[in-house]
């Protein structure tokens, strides 16, 4: 097939930006590292001395079970060497040395073991999730009179409980979920600990931080922020949640993730029901009323925690496209600020990008052994580009560092729908904060943070029963 006049076989120019530097204090420009758990470990974290010490934990265990629980927890002061991932995973040290404060179990009457009828009851009904979920529930709301005396509840979840994991076919219930969406609404953490998980993984080191950087957000820490940043930027994630049919509920909640400033630090967000929606190939797509009323939110959260200052510059991501009544939303509500980018995050693409290095010998191009850098972006045009979130890595590990080690690292395609100037900033943004999930102990996420958590606040805010007006933490979805 020959190529029209208007179109070339040639794709533009690749350009790179490097691995975001992540600070561990408020003030010392110098405690940055690219390296999240090597800087915890090199400095601290960034709110070291600001989160409760120690912080207290409450139990929920099946009967004679929670001595299981409680060596669990004990675990967390021990030092542990890795057996995977040795090239990235420093070892634990204990969740002292990590974090600079003590974890211990809250006091006597925080502590329940379920009866020993559960499991009985379980396995003679036909819905075992009801049970199970109604069971956990009510030693939830029992924990619930003593709040003051408790930061975090750990529940543990023994394999033999599989059967209340899930719902029957067409039942659209998990329990993990239906947990959370139960404690945030009471405003009350939890930690799930699965046996064929947390306590199966043969890797503790990997265990260990996972749960700890997990308690320690919790209990309000932020363990690290981005050190090169726009003071002046924040960036919003959209997403939607889809609630069954049989819900006598409005089938969508138009759920607004966290509102991030330009340290990546993460503010409340907003949720509710979304009422003007029009379902486009099963995608739906707000009007510009709601599109004004979710931005209108979003903005007075950042406002908020500003003394009242809009940002300059405000990037809002999401998964569909932005249709233009979407857009005019966005622009009416956002018009205060400088600059507006809204831009669609496609993660399903067919590209692929093999990496080529000129030969010494031959001066040709030769595919090399290693994949495509991290921070590669193509442009696709004015609109369009391809960014490798996932790829080789410099400066982290003693050789150049590719995390998951195998596979071909597949880029996203940013579209943009609003905005205008290079690719800079939208670029950068989208790599720094995909190293802000304090939920995951990886050196980056495949997704910006305000995607990555926008997909699990939809998952559980579609359970919670009532949304309200108020603002939520994203630690209590965590």
């Amino acid at each position: 097939l020959g190529e029209s006049p208007s179109m070339s076989s040639e794709i533009s120019p690749h350009l790179f930006f490097p691995e975001a530097k992540l600070a561990f204090h408020p003030d010392r420009a110098s405690d940055v590292d690219l390296h999240p758990l090597r800087g915890l470990l090199r400095f601290g974290p960034y709110s070291s001395g600001l989160v409760p010490d120690p912080i207290r934990i409450a139990t929920i265990a099946p009967a004679r079970q929670g001595n299981r629980l409680y060596g669990f927890m004990k675990e967390l002061a021990f030092q542990y060497k890795p057996t995977e991932r040795k090239d990235y995973l420093p070892p634990w040290p204990g969740f002292r040395k990590a974090f600079n404060l003590d974890m211990r179990g809250a006091v006597k009457d925080c502590h329940i073991e379920l009866d020993d009828r559960l499991d009985g009851e379980m396995k003679d009904s036909v819905t075992p999730h009801v049970v199970l979920a109604d069971r956990l529930l009510r030693a939830i709301r029992s924990l619930e009179a003593r709040r003051d005396a408790f930061d975090i509840v750990f529940i543990y979840i023994p394999q033999s409980w599989a059967a209340g994991f899930t719902g029957a076919d067409g039942d659209d219930f998990d329990l993990h979920d239906h947990l959370k969406a139960a404690t945030a609404a009471r405003r009350i953490p939890i930690q799930l600990v699965r046996e064929d998980r947390a306590l199966a993984y043969p890797d503790r080191a990997s265990v260990m931080w996972r749960i700890g950087l997990a308690i320690y957000a919790k209990a309000g820490g932020i363990p690290w922020k981005l050190a090169d940043s726009d003071p002046e930027a924040a960036y919003i994630g959209l997403s939607y949640a889809l609630r069954p049919t049989e819900s006598d509920r409005p089938r969508f909640v138009t759920c607004c993730s966290q509102v991030f400033d330009a340290e990546g630090a993460g503010l409340e967000f907003v949720a509710y029901d979304a009422h003007e929606i029009d379902v486009q190939r099963d995608n739906p797509f707000m009007s510009r009323t709601e599109m004004f009323r979710v931005m209108g939110r979003s903005l007075d959260l950042y406002r908020r925690r500003h003394s009242g200052r809009s940002p300059r510059r405000v990037t809002v991501h999401k998964t569909t496209e932005f249709k233009k009544d979407e857009i005019d939303g966005c622009m009416e509500a956002l018009h205060l600020c400088e600059a507006v980018d809204l831009v669609q995050v496609v993660e399903d693409v067919g590209w692929r990008g093999v990496r080529i290095d000129r030969d010494r010998q031959s001066g040709k191009g030769k595919p090399t052994g290693y994949p495509v850098d991290r921070g590669t972006l193509i442009p696709l045009g004015d609109r369009e580009c391809l960014l490798w979130m996932h790829g080789d890595v410099k400066g982290v590990a003693e050789r150049s560092y590719y995390q998951g080690g195998r596979s071909t690292p597949r880029p996203i395609r940013l579209v943009r729908h609003a905005g205008h100037g290079s690719w800079n900033e939208t670029a950068r943004s989208a790599l720094a904060l995909a190293k802000m999930d304090w939920n995951n102990d990886a050196l980056y996420d495949m997704l910006p943070v305000t995607m990555a958590y926008a997909k699990t606040l939809a998952r559980v805010v579609k359970r919670m029963d009532g949304l309200g007006s108020a603002p939520y933490q994203f630690r209590f979805f965590m």
